[in-house]
């Protein structure tokens, strides 16, 4: 064994022998694979092998579709079986609302150029002759999915991999992971030791002990997962993959015979104390009573299986997440990598991820966003295990479930609470939940102000509230007053915290004291990384306000760039401050009563910081704005945040202000044009695309993080724009990821969209090609498989002068 590698995977499964292939493919020869038993013993062996390609997200999406141009080509290309079948797939809707996602899927797929047909129950059962068609309305058919040997797979990618010039080590059991200097420096086995500066965790099922080694955190539960296998019975070698997700099961055909298996509302989590110290290539017990529900279903849906003869049940161990996704890159321990938590679709997106992260790995960064993938992204509540736990078994037991745009989940709330929180519940808070904390979305207090005729159709009005219109309305009206809290809040400090913001940030935020930038981080490709609010406190102290839901990935992205002298301390202030916004035309009449600071514009003009009490309440003052409306956002010792409210609420009454949820801010800021990440912005976009080169500052003397790239990318032809989209049908609300079409032709897709209750108007935004983002250009939005007229608006929608924001 070698004694040293330039990296070390910990794992024998799909997903490490598909990183050690990556990375030998891009040039890496002194990589190590250490295996706990033999290659595929953990989860692999017994996975049901499909293989679907449309997602719920872009990046995953892209990733199957990686997966499944390497798995065509494998096999002639290392000289080994894969069991790759391109049979396609059918996923099957039994109710109008399962006909709406499919045709919101169908429409999501013509973005990718993927094949995807909607077809009648009729043609379905063609495709699959056992099924029967009782309630099935219709069928999506997807060609080019299909399904593979997981053993094969893997024992395929090991082949490659050694060919590149990979070691691969099975039965040598890792049990030591050494740190030197903050980083890792050996993997200790029971054959010896490796010195090396990277190691990826692809531990499966085993991660979250391999974690635990370096003190970090996998949250991954083991879920036992059961199939079963009937004996041939002469059915057609190429029956597609099948999906009926109201009846919670899928089929694949096996040899002439069938596997029908399922996801059950009352899962079975297993190993919570730990995993047996020799459970390698074993199933559990076969568990007949809990696989009977989804047998009973299963025979609905292909009524031949009540008579088949069954050859096994299988019922096997997979690791799923807390929030579905999986669990990819670089940990909070430099080179310690995490490849964990597949969610029982590991086979499916193992060839893209494993290109992925050996992508990340060599060039420093992923080839697309994977935030809602990475590694970094939970807090510290999810180191409880009950948390983890209640987590993971929602997202196993509704597996098949439609999501509803804002639906949320339950499990594991109230947990991060408001100070507020007491005072918001008799208004009749519509709560969700965003990182662990309670917010409100509206509410319902507010709803017999609104007007019940402007619900979207479809599912856009689903999970809504006329109390949304009342309260974007009172607040462009008059006030409203919102509770901000959860907004994640970095302070970043010491002698070396200006140069350290300013190679870190486009915009100049070398301002005096009191000043507020709006700013990005980039990475070196020029793509935004995050946006966000930087106060100068002090002349060596900062505070960066950023989205509830960015604070892990941007604290990340901060710590992963300090200096290494220890001039710059870096805090998560989040939990120690409360955070209200009050805005509106009447907020200057409403706080200058209740404070001795001066609040006409003259004396605290817009983007600056002031600190001021509000009654009893000390508090630091920012005039800034998510809504396109004067006000303050009023930060105070978390202690004081209950009186901070009671105080603005109760002088606020006079002026008829209203509590206002994160609904309306979102109606509100789509009307400005403010962006959010991860949607309208992302690691794969620029600043000047994006419409933000306002805030990029190229001359302030400083080479920060990906001006070269923006330098470079001014001096060529502009090719996409992200556009302010006005549909035609204001009650047809884009939900995000919609196709785009101009004169007959797929050019964009939604980033974002909402109704906007002041403009009376369906607004979306979307990347286009440049030439086809231009104002008035007429284009059409699929939404639920109906083309909705609109065209290209110039923006903002809503006082596009800023005037009122200034006032």
């Amino acid at each position: 064994m070698r004694d040293r590698a330039r990296a070390v995977v910990i794992g024998g499964g799909v997903g490490g022998a598909s990183i050690l292939y990556w990375l030998t493919r891009l040039g890496w020869q002194d990589v190590v694979m250490v295996e706990r038993a033999d290659l595929t013993s953990g989860s692999t062996f017994h996975s049901a092998g499909l293989v679907g390609q449309l997602r719920s997200t872009e990046s995953l999406t892209r990733m199957m579709m990686r997966s499944v141009d390497l798995y065509r080509s494998l096999e002639a290309e290392v000289g080994l079986p894969t069991g790759w079948r391109e049979v396609g797939s059918l996923r099957l809707a039994s109710s109008p609302e399962r006909m709406q996602e499919l045709a919101r899927q169908a429409g999501w797929a013509k973005t990718f150029g993927l094949p995807l047909e909607l077809v009648s129950a009729e043609e379905a059962r063609e495709r699959f002759p056992p099924m029967s068609i009782d309630s099935v309305l219709g069928a999506a058919y997807l060609p080019t999915d299909g399904f593979i040997d997981p053993s094969q797979l893997t024992l395929a990618l090991a082949q490659g991999a050694r060919r590149g010039g990979a070691a691969i080590e099975a039965n040598t059991r890792v049990v030591g992971i050494e740190a030197a200097r903050g980083r890792v420096s050996r993997v200790v086995t029971d054959r010896g030791a490796i010195d090396t500066e990277l190691v990826v965790n692809a531990g499966g099922m085993f991660a979250r002990e391999i974690g635990a080694m370096l003190g970090v955190n996998v949250p991954l539960v083991p879920m036992a997962h059961e199939y079963l296998i009937t004996k041939p019975s002469g059915l057609p070698l190429d029956l597609p993959t099948m999906r009926d997700p109201s009846l919670l099961v899928y089929f694949r055909g096996e040899s002439g015979g069938l596997v029908a298996g399922g996801y059950e509302r009352d899962p079975a989590p297993w190993a919570l104390d730990g995993i047996p110290a020799d459970f390698n290539s074993k199933l559990l017990p076969e568990d007949w009573e809990r696989f009977e529900p989804l047998l009973r279903n299963a025979i609905v849906r292909v009524p031949d299986l009540e008579h088949a003869e069954v050859i096994r049940l299988i019922n096997g161990p997979e690791a799923f997440t807390p929030d579905g996704e999986f669990i990819l890159g670089e940990s909070e321990v430099p080179g310690f990598w995490v490849a964990a938590g597949f969610c029982a679709h590991g086979l499916a997106g193992a060839g893209g991820m494993g290109q992925l992260m050996a992508e990340w790995i060599v060039e420093g960064q992923p080839a697309f966003d994977v935030w809602h993938m990475d590694s970094r992204r939970f807090g510290r509540h999810y180191r409880s295990r009950e948390y983890t736990l209640a987590k993971t078994v929602e997202v196993y037991a509704t597996y098949y479930d439609i999501r509803y745009p804002g639906q949320e989940r339950q499990a594991g709330r109230p947990l991060r609470l408001s100070p507020t929180y007491a005072q918001l519940e008799p208004l009749g808070a519509s709560w969700g939940e965003k990182s662990g904390w309670e917010r409100a979305n509206w509410f319902e207090s507010n709803a017999a102000d609104g007007d019940e005729g402007l619900r979207p159709r479809g599912w856009a009005g689903e999970i809504w509230s006329p109390a949304i219109g009342a309260e974007h309305r009172a607040c462009r009206e008059r006030a409203a007053l919102f509770d901000e809290t959860s907004f994640s809040k970095i302070e970043v400090g010491g002698p070396g915290a200006e140069a350290f913001l300013q190679r870190l940030c486009d915009n100049d935020v070398a301002r005096p004291v009191g000043s507020v930038v709006y700013t990005s981080m980039l990475n070196p490709r020029g793509g935004i990384e995050g946006d966000f609010t930087v106060t100068r406190l002090a002349e060596e102290r900062f505070r960066i306000v950023t989205g509830t839901a960015f604070g892990q990935h941007d604290l990340a992205w901060i710590r992963a760039h300090l200096p290494d002298d220890g001039s710059v301390e870096v805090s998560d202030v989040t939990s120690a401050l409360a955070c209200l916004g009050l805005w509106g035309p009447w907020a200057r009449d409403i706080l200058q009563p209740l404070t001795a600071s001066d609040l006409a514009n003259e004396a605290f003009p817009y983007m600056c910081a002031r600190p001021l009490t509000v009654g009893f309440v000390p508090c630091l003052a920012l005039r800034v704005t998510y809504v396109g409306e004067l006000g303050w956002e009023l930060y105070c010792p978390m202690e004081f945040g209950a009186k901070l409210w009671e105080t603005l609420w109760e002088a606020g009454r006079p002026y008829a202000m209203v509590a206002g949820g994160y609904r309306a801010i979102d109606s509100m800021r789509l009307e400005k044009g403010y962006r959010v990440w991860g949607a309208d912005i992302t690691p794969d976009l620029t600043p000047y695309q994006a419409g933000l080169g306002f805030a990029v500052k190229l001359d302030k003397g400083v080479e920060f993080i990906g001006r070269e790239a923006l330098m470079a990318a001014r001096e060529e032809p502009e090719t996409k724009r992200l556009a302010c989209l006005v549909l035609d049908d204001a009650r047809s609300v884009a939900l995000g990821e919609e196709p785009v079409r101009v004169d007959g032709r797929v050019v964009g897709r939604v980033t974002s969209g909402g109704y906007g209750y002041t403009v009376g108007r369906s607004i979306a935004y979307a990347f286009l090609p440049a030439a086809d983002a231009t104002p008035e250009q007429e284009v059409e939005v699929e939404i639920f498989g109906r083309w909705v007229v609109g065209r290209v608006a110039r923006e903002p929608l809503f006082d596009p002068r800023g005037e009122r924001i200034r006032a």
